[in-house]
């Protein structure tokens, strides 16, 4: 049960791009939820696993949490953590059935997402090319196509080979819950991905059957993790003193498709929001700059 936690951490870690003192508290809340589960399960006699624990079982650990003298704010936070932690495992195909699924917990606000300036996605962009090795021309390519795409990182890494059309300036990918998208590239991106797929995925390849797009020194699919840490890096060369994750593009690529005029519902087709009030958070980030530069520019506001 706890592999399935830390898988559920590195996603927000990784995608999420999540402070280390949020993971932290995320971490705290659900190894109280495994112990309460693990309880539960050897008092009914049943196998320790996410797929025995049912909404009853949720009730319980809530019941339980507040019979511990935990304040409601703390429960609520208990009962999101939790919310969101099922909502990974049945997203990921672990469990059928949401055992937090239409159980109410206080809202407790979702802050906005943090994107970067055009002109720092560009210094971004720019760094691979400083060094003449195949992982930083491999990693041109995967952040050109970030930027390009607004992917997820889980969906960049899993990308074959066959999933991407640079002559027609598309790629196929898979989304949450398995749904397949085709999201446009632009000419550049293209031309780069197809820059690395001629001249340096065949030097680092060591089996012919492999058919991920992007890989390792070793020859394997490059993990979420590995893009995460060279990302930090080219962030840190580029001087950007903000915290970045691979999601910082996807968000930035939602903030300036919307910024430069893009339809809220084509925006969300691109991403693969299932609902477009997801993708409706971007619009308050657009507003706020538009607010912004009206008390800068007009005369009457400053």
């Amino acid at each position: 049960m706890k592999e399935e936690i830390h898988s559920f951490l590195n996603y927000l870690t990784v995608e999420k791009g999540y402070s280390g003192n949020t993971i932290a508290a995320y971490q705290n809340d659900l190894n109280g939820l495994v112990g309460f589960a693990e309880k539960e399960a050897a008092r009914s006699g049943l196998m320790p696993s996410w797929t025995n624990f049912n909404r009853q079982g949720m009730l319980s650990h809530m019941l339980d949490l507040k019979e511990r003298g935990y304040v409601p704010t703390t429960v609520a936070r208990k009962v999101a953590t939790a919310k969101s932690f099922f909502g990974f495992l049945k997203a990921e195909g672990t469990i059928t059935a949401d055992p937090t699924e239409n159980m109410s917990s206080p809202s407790v606000g979702k802050s906005l997402p943090k994107p970067i300036s055009i002109s720092q996605v560009r210094s971004l962009l720019d760094q691979p090319a400083k060094l003449n090795t195949p992982e930083a021309k491999r990693d041109a390519a995967m952040l050109q196509l970030l930027y390009a795409s607004g992917m997820r990182i889980s969906e960049l890494v899993s990308l074959a080979l066959a999933d991407v059309n640079t002559g027609e300036g598309f790629v196929r990918c898979f989304g949450k819950g398995h749904k397949e998208r085709l999201v446009p590239i632009h000419e550049q991106a293209a031309r780069v991905v197809q820059e690395y797929i001629d001249e340096t995925r065949p030097r680092m390849v060591h089996h012919k059957e492999e058919t991920a797009l992007f890989l390792n020194p070793r020859g394997d699919r490059l993990t979420r993790q590995g893009f995460w840490q060279k990302l930090k890096e080219y962030a840190k060369s580029a001087g950007l003193d903000v915290q970045i994750s691979p999601h910082t593009l996807r968000h930035s690529f939602a903030t300036h498709m919307l910024s430069g005029g893009a339809d809220l519902r084509a925006v969300q087709e691109l991403l693969g929001h299932a609902n477009i009030s997801t993708t409706q958070v971007y619009t308050h980030l657009t507003s706020e700059h538009v607010r912004r530069t009206y008390d800068k520019s007009h005369p009457r506001a400053k």
